[in-house]
């Protein structure tokens, strides 16, 4: 029988788990992202912390998914969300301390959900001790973990930082050292091996405490050219990720060793992952760090950054499924994240974004592999506006306020339409970013007894998902006719097809089946198939 859980005014049922999942459950699983520090206050100080997510991981289990991925937790000096950290073995007091993540992760496998923390390999923050002590003294063993350079008038090369100008700060002394993101994240010099040393008893000291693996940040970056010669040219990336014109500073050859030797470390620990954010144009150099003897998965982007078009989601899912296929590994589907627009917006905004939003995410969620779900798109929110006196992110300051920023996708989740919107407690402190008027309407509370709510369609999309082996777990072929994507979906003994119109005019399309979901209740038969309205997708079964 299952139990009864309340959170946030509102009852919730929660799952029944009949067995321990494979050992492969990464190879299918819904991931569920969790932003920490936007998800839920459990204090009142207006920052989203540990016990905040434990309260809410029964809305989890009740959605449908597998597992929570969660924003970095350490010690951080706060330059860029977290993602420069102090102290890789420890939780920042923001947002609790290390038996909050022990009871978080023991009440997760309660629910039959398993966690997955984020670990930040590239580089440090300029607070952590290392960098404290080379900044010191010059000959220290700690200088050599890091990438310094001597004095001189320039850069010591023509390399450039993400968050725009040059990768190269100086030190009090003089020196030059590398950041190939903020200055506040000095990159890691990962040929020595007291680097290699110090990250392996971090993944052993949380895979002792029960975690199911990590989200590797960064991983197609850690070595760089030896020689720090130039980059090619071009400091623009391709639209899927970096290519050859930073030659120099990513994917290097070296860095697949780093991961033989993480796996077999999660090879020790049975059911847990490794999984990679590789933001590398091409798709078969992506796919090589899912090897059998590397990471578990590593994400594919390509429908994170295509437009709406037949054309370009097509390519987008053949193209990683072909390359995935050749190493024997599964896609990791991601459509949102925190540092990407929201897709509500990316897709145009209004009632045009939210039904292409809606009709994505019957698309990625019926595709063979993982699917990674960001925190607060199963309720469509769009973009934020930030106002700029109160942004954070380091993109903003880097850019003089060229570039908005990531902040609007990382606004505090809208709960209920209480004060604070169930972010925070009655009386609690401001969001540490400011909730935008109007966002009640997207609250959980309203939406899941909405049976038309987007909240609704991801957890009935979710449940077909478990429930047919077609989904998600079977294989697929892409197809397209004029303004219409076809994926043909085979597992077990039946059929289901996704198709997404993504054209402006209603299309036929055959349907000798039954309709499993659609993302508009607007369908309607005609003659022997079924009007498929202008944005919109629907899963047909076939007899």
């Amino acid at each position: 029988m299952s139990r009864r859980l309340s959170i946030a005014g509102t009852t919730w049922a929660d799952r029944q788990v009949a067995s321990e999942p494979s050992s492969a459950w990464w190879r299918t699983a819904v991931v569920y992202q969790v932003y920490l520090r936007s998800f839920a206050d459990s204090n009142g100080d207006g920052i989203g912390d540990l016990a905040g997510v434990r309260s809410r991981l029964p809305y989890l289990a009740w959605l449908g998914v597998d597992a929570l991925w969660i924003n970095p937790h350490y010690p951080s000096g706060g330059a860029d969300g977290g993602y420069d950290v102090v102290d890789y073995r420890a939780v920042d007091p923001d947002y609790g301390d290390v038996a909050d993540l022990e009871a978080l992760v023991a009440d997760a496998r309660r629910l039959g959900l398993r966690v997955v923390l984020d670990v930040v390999p590239n580089h440090t923050s300029d607070r952590h001790p290392w960098f404290q002590a080379a900044l010191a003294d010059a000959d220290s063993p700690e200088a050599s973990r890091y990438h310094f350079a001597p004095p001189s008038e320039a850069p010591p090369n023509n390399w450039q930082s993400l968050f725009g100008g040059p990768a190269w700060s100086r030190t009090p002394d003089g020196r030059w050292y590398l950041h190939l993101f903020a200055p506040e994240q000095p990159d890691l010099n990962w040929r020595d091996p007291a680097v290699a040393a110090d990250f392996e008893k971090t993944l052993r000291f949380w895979l002792d405490r029960g975690v199911s693996g990590f989200r590797v940040d960064v991983a197609y970056g850690l070595f760089k050219d030896p020689a720090l010669r130039d980059n090619p040219g071009g400091y623009s990336p391709t639209l899927f990720g970096h290519g050859p014109e930073q030659a120099m500073t990513w994917n290097q050859p070296e860095v697949h060793d780093v991961w033989r030797r993480w796996r077999s470390i999660c090879d020790e620990y049975p059911d847990t992952m490794l999984v990679g954010e590789v933001c590398l144009a091409d798709l078969d150099q992506v796919a090589l760090y899912s090897r059998p003897d590397e990471m578990h998965q590593s994400l594919s982007f390509r429908l994170l950054k295509s437009p709406w078009s037949t054309e370009a989601f097509a390519d987008g899912v053949r193209t990683a499924l072909e390359a995935f296929a050749q190493v024997g590994a599964p896609v990791s589907w991601v459509l949102g994240n925190h540092d990407k627009d929201r897709q509500v917006s990316r897709f145009g905004g209004g009632a045009l974004g939210t039904a292409r939003a809606r009709a994505a995410a019957l698309l990625m969620l019926a595709l063979p592999g993982s699917a990674y779900l960001y925190a607060g798109e199963e309720l469509g929110l769009p973009q934020a506006h930030v106002p700029d006196e109160a942004k954070r992110d380091p993109i903003f300051f880097r850019s003089g306020g060229a570039r908005t920023g990531r902040d609007g996708c990382r606004v505090p989740m809208p709960w209920n339409t209480a004060e604070s919107l169930g972010f925070s407690p009655a009386g609690a402190a401001e969001p540490w970013l400011p909730v935008p008027p109007g966002w009640d309407r997207y609250a959980v509370s309203r939406q899941h007894r909405d049976g038309g709510s987007m909240l609704t369609l991801y957890r009935r999309a979710l449940a077909l998902r478990g429930a047919h082996p077609a989904l998600g777990s079977g294989t697929a072929t892409v197809d397209t006719d004029g303004d219409v994507l076809t994926v043909r979906c085979v597992g077990g003994d039946e059929t289901v097809r996704c198709v997404v119109n993504m054209g402006t005019e209603t299309a036929l399309v055959g349907c000798s089946g039954s309709v499993l979901l659609a993302s508009t209740a607007r369908l309607h038969r005609s003659g022997g198939g079924l009007a498929l309205p202008p944005d919109t997708a629907v899963w047909l079964i076939e007899d």
